[in-house]
């Protein structure tokens, strides 16, 4: 039987119900997998600040993958981070305003900053950004971020992504799709992909001890970077292919159902 010592899953349409909720007994499942020695870890677009809240419980008995690989915390422990350059953000938010129908959101360490022209969407947006603010101009902020957001309510992010962003910016930066809604700009190399290759040399765990579950294109370097990889149900379709496994849908607790039985076998599967 195949030995799990890490366990990787993505948040909103993986392990969140589309309710946006944990599935139930999440916190005793994260503490057995801590008794078992088998290191839990939450990987998202969503920031630090946002995940911690959410684990509110056991955030020190976890591992961060935050804003798409970004910033990695181990054990309440910053461990990674990088910084994108404050021209490269000003330049691609300038880029966004006077050229598509996207909402810019400046992803700093502890809150994220949208126009205040755009004040309608802060409801939504703190579902995934706990820590939100507003700027009458980007031009004149100079701050620390890890990542730069864009949101289109139109729900034309691979749309935009395929004729626009790839080939404006993908040479010189990480970009990736999530979801409908998000296209996200980190430096080039950070993804969730290179964040699993960063722990497993970190704690020493080969890509044949790691599991990893998601449902879309952030994804898809996470799924390639480990043996045990699985989207859920109600994963894109084309997600198929980055996968060597599928369990039930999010809503049907896919996830948690896999995390059971390797608790069963006391770390295999």
């Amino acid at each position: 039987m195949a030995e799990i010592k890490l366990i990787a899953t993505d948040m909103d349409h993986t392990l969140l119900t589309e309710k946006g909720e944990l599935p139930p007994n999440t916190t005793d499942l994260i503490l057995d997998l801590h008794q078992l020695g088998i290191e839990f870890t939450i990987a998202s677009g969503r920031p630090l600040y946002t995940l911690t809240h959410v684990f509110e419980e056991t955030h020190q008995q976890m591992t961060f993958i935050a804003d798409n690989g970004a910033i990695i915390r181990y054990h309440g422990e910053i461990i990674f981070k990088s910084l994108l350059p404050i021209e490269t953000y000003q330049a691609i938010i300038h880029f966004i305003e006077s050229e598509t129908d996207g909402i810019a959101i400046l992803c700093g360490l502890d809150t994220a900053i949208i126009s205040e022209e755009q004040h309608q969407h802060l409801d939504f947006l703190r579902t995934f950004y706990r820590h939100i603010q507003t700027t009458k101009d980007f031009s004149t902020l100079a701050i620390d971020a890890d990542k730069l957001t864009i949101y289109f309510p139109n729900e034309n992010s691979k749309a935009y992504y395929d004729t626009v962003f790839k080939p404006k910016y993908c040479a010189d930066l990480s970009v990736t799709v999530g979801d409908t809604i998000w296209i996200a700009f980190m430096n080039k190399g950070i993804d969730k992909g290179s964040a699993m290759r960063f722990l497993s040399h970190k704690l020493a765990v080969s890509a044949d001890e790691m599991m990893a579950f998601g449902d879309t294109y952030n994804d898809v370097e996470m799924l390639k970077a480990v043996k045990y990889s699985y989207i859920v149900a109600n994963a894109s379709e084309d997600m198929r292919q980055y996968a060597n496994f599928i369990t039930k849908s999010n809503d049907d607790d896919g996830v948690s159902e896999i995390i059971r039985k390797v608790i069963k076998n006391n770390g295999h599967l």
